[in-house]
């Protein structure tokens, strides 16, 4: 988000709390007798210090903002962020207290710009019953059998279509290449569209456009992102409305097949039209951008830890050394789960970047915690980053150390628990394509330690605008190396 987009968006939110400044007044008056967690209610009219919580700042910290109030409040703390009173929370028990209740205590809460553009019926902004329906077509397309067998195959193609197009010593923008591979995989896994067709290939172009928007300040009017990025919904809806005519058109129902999401909706569930479009257009949205955010920071994070690339390179060599005495060629689920170094690096990479590094929640009734009281009705934000960079809980949070997670034996005292760790967050919200991600990035790593050494060609940094972005492109060059095996 450039300066310009960021001070329309105040401008955005001024207007906006402005019409329901009335709404707020009565929703902010909190009987003096509560206990609430200390803070600062003040800041600029209306929006309070939202401008400080959302200024930019190093992925790998948690901001001056958030130093300042944990440093000043404490873990818990209220402030007035987004137009409303809020609860913020870098307490690694309170956050998992707000997850856990999720639905009895606490409920989802995103601005409603999110779901203006991702959809009513997305299933990051519905709540109870339907987003548990929702939730659920996913889990049971994604089953395990289906990672197992045919989702490997498809994350090692995709990833090589990419790697095997670089040339030696050439320069490109790392960020890019990882979207590139994630959109493929997940065109394929949702509507089975093939990487390079000219349709994947405008449907990835519709939808850059409309991730731009989707990160942007929300402002309807013409020449903005947000508007530019609601026009290319409305194209790739149609496109994805055109693919579910021809399934329901096809006269051989035994093609009609189940192999990606949209045919198993179609033939499993009850949704609507509208309720299909939304859902397949969150889990493209889902399915890309984290994971491919992912895959960026360990490629950002590796380049500068070459103790770690040489570990890798150990383990995969082993993989493949002992896949040439069977005769295999292609990556099984038996290799991922071999990886033991690379989902350390993994867990490592998820806890240093933090791609999510907090979520909107609000309390739907009076919840007391540690003598604290939330009231119903205030806004809440878990802050996940906060926990994974404190350090009470991790040692030495600001080093990237991959053998904090191997461990397991002294995990409280490294802090690389499950109660301290929760990248994809908890409760009955978590995560249905968590370990798909991690899936995608043990794969890429294995061809990429094999295939290529690199290197930055231009000083970059990963930010958090919240959302995590590396302002150059992360531009690296590569050189191939021999395989010693």
């Amino acid at each position: 988000m450039s300066d310009f987009e960021f001070l329309l968006f105040v401008s955005f939110l001024v207007f906006n709390l402005c019409l329901i400044l009335n709404l707020f007044k009565r929703r902010t008056r909190v009987p003096s007798t509560r206990n609430l967690p200390p803070g600062n209610m003040g800041g600029l009219p209306f929006l309070g210090e939202t401008i400080g919580y959302l200024k930019p700042y190093s992925a790998t910290t948690i901001g001056t903002f958030m130093e300042q109030h944990i440093s000043r409040y404490g873990k818990i703390y209220k402030s007035k962020l987004f137009g409303e009173p809020t609860i913020v929370s870098a307490d690694p028990g309170l956050n998992r207290y707000i997850l856990q209740n999720e639905g009895r205590l606490f409920e989802c809460s995103y601005p409603r710009s999110i779901g203006g553009i991702l959809g009513k019926w997305s299933m990051l902004v519905l709540v109870g019953d339907m987003h548990r329906d929702m939730r659920q077509i996913s889990l049971n397309f994604l089953t395990n059998a289906r990672l197992k067998t045919q989702l490997v195959k498809e994350v090692e193609k995709n990833i090589l279509w990419v790697l095997d197009s670089w040339q030696e010593n050439s320069s490109f923008c790392a960020q890019d290449e990882a979207k590139k591979f994630t959109f493929n995989l997940m065109a394929k896994h949702i509507m089975s569209l093939e990487p390079g067709e000219p349709e994947t290939e405008q449907l990835k172009k519709e939808y850059v456009t409309f991730m731009k928007g989707v990160v942007s300040a929300p402002l309807n009017f013409p020449g903005t992102a947000y508007r530019r990025a609601l026009k290319s919904r409305s194209t790739i809806l149609k496109f994805i409305e055109g693919k579910m005519k021809e399934r329901i058109n096809q006269t051989d129902k035994k093609d009609s097949s189940e192999d990606d999401l949209l045919g198993w909706v179609l033939t499993n569930s009850n949704l609507t039209k509208e309720q299909i479009l939304d859902l397949v257009l969150s889990l493209l949205f889902a399915g890309h951008e984290t994971s491919s955010v992912s895959i960026a920071l360990a490629v950002y994070f590796l380049e500068a830890c070459p103790t770690a690339v040489r570990q890798l390179r150990e383990e995969h060599e082993e993989i493949v050394k002992a896949k040439k005495v069977t005769g295999e060629t292609d990556l099984t689920w038996d290799d991922y789960k071999k990886m033991e170094f690379t989902h350390s690096v993994i867990n490592e990479t998820l806890r240093f970047g933090n791609v999510v590094r907090f979520l909107h929640r609000k309390a739907i009734k009076d919840v007391q915690y540690k003598g604290y009281d939330i009231p119903c009705g205030w806004k809440v934000l878990p802050v996940i980053a906060a926990v994974h960079l404190d350090p009470t809980h991790f040692d030495q949070p600001h080093l990237f150390d991959p053998w904090r997670w191997q461990n397991k034996s002294g995990a409280s005292a490294t802090g690389a628990s499950a109660n301290n760790f929760m990248p994809f967050g908890g409760g009955p919200r978590l995560c249905t394509g968590s370990e798909l991600a991690k899936l995608e990035m043990a794969i890429f790593i294995h061809h990429l330690v094999l295939k290529y050494e690199w290197e930055l060609v231009d000083s970059d940094e990963a930010f958090a605008y919240p959302y995590i972005d590396f302002p150059k492109g992360l531009p690296i060059k590569i050189r191939h190396r021999k395989q010693s095996c």
